[in-house]
């Protein structure tokens, strides 16, 4: 018996990083998997790694429309969903002075609304299924601010107040909402994206390491899966001890 047995799971970002990881971590417990993600080789590849239990769709979290159509062809592929993990995300570093009104933006329709449009969409599906489980990734720049981080970090403080307001407001549907904040995980976005700062970061973590994107795949298993019943609205830090110092 998997903790995850008949559960329809919709993953964005899913084609690297943290979010192939919960995939391949929600198929190992029995979900079948929708992995979604604008990186449409690297997300098909994932996709048939993971066999008749996965199937992937090219998803731009920030268009309406995209989350319309994936959320019908998820329902088509496997039927009402389940649970929605909302992993996609960029970063950028910048000062205020040097990031444009273009590129800020940017970050905060990829983090911040990609998240909004995600629970508008899902919410239907979820409804259908009589219970679900959304499970949103923001980041210990939601839980204060850094340096060369504005925008990343005003998209994952409202990431926060989205969690807090769906959790209420989805209560009488069955659906819990909580939200994840990882601290600095082995991924592309930041041993590429943004290398220097999290090198930075790490010096001040406590376990002194970066951690793997499956150490993160564990808690959403568990936020997904029925054995977090009452946990909605609630907030989760991993972080190896960094918002200690």
């Amino acid at each position: 018996m998997g903790r995850l047995d008949g559960k329809v799971a919709l993953i964005t970002g899913a084609a690297r990083g943290m979010g192939a990881a919960h995939a391949r971590l929600f198929v190992a417990e029995g979900a079948k998997v929708v992995l979604t993600d604008v990186l449409e080789d690297e997300g098909k590849a994932v996709a048939a790694e993971l066999g008749e239990n996965a199937c992937f769709f090219k998803l731009d979290v920030t268009s309406e429309s995209d989350w319309q159509q994936v959320v019908a062809a998820a329902e088509k592929c496997f039927g009402p969903i389940n649970v929605l993990v909302n992993n996609a995300g960029v970063v950028m570093n910048k000062t205020i002075e040097e990031t444009s009104l273009q590129e800020y933006m940017r970050i905060i329709n990829i983090n911040q609304v990609g998240v909004f449009l995600g629970m508008k969409y899902v919410l239907p599906s979820m409804r259908k299924a009589k219970s679900g489980s959304i499970i949103n990734i923001a980041s210990v720049a939601g839980l204060r601010g850094m340096a060369y981080c504005s925008a990343y970090c005003s998209s994952k403080f409202a990431v926060r107040a989205l969690t807090q307001t769906a959790a209420l407001e989805f209560v009488p549907y069955n659906i819990r909402v909580n939200v994840i904040h990882p601290g600095a995980i082995e991924t592309p976005m930041t041993t590429v994206d943004a290398k220097g700062v999290a090198e930075e970061f790490v010096k001040n973590v406590p376990l002194k390491r970066m951690a793997k994107p499956e150490e993160v795949s564990t808690l959403v298993l568990y936020l997904a899966s029925d054995e977090s019943s009452y946990c909605t609205g609630s907030e989760f830090v991993v972080d190896g001890g960094a918002m200690l110092v």
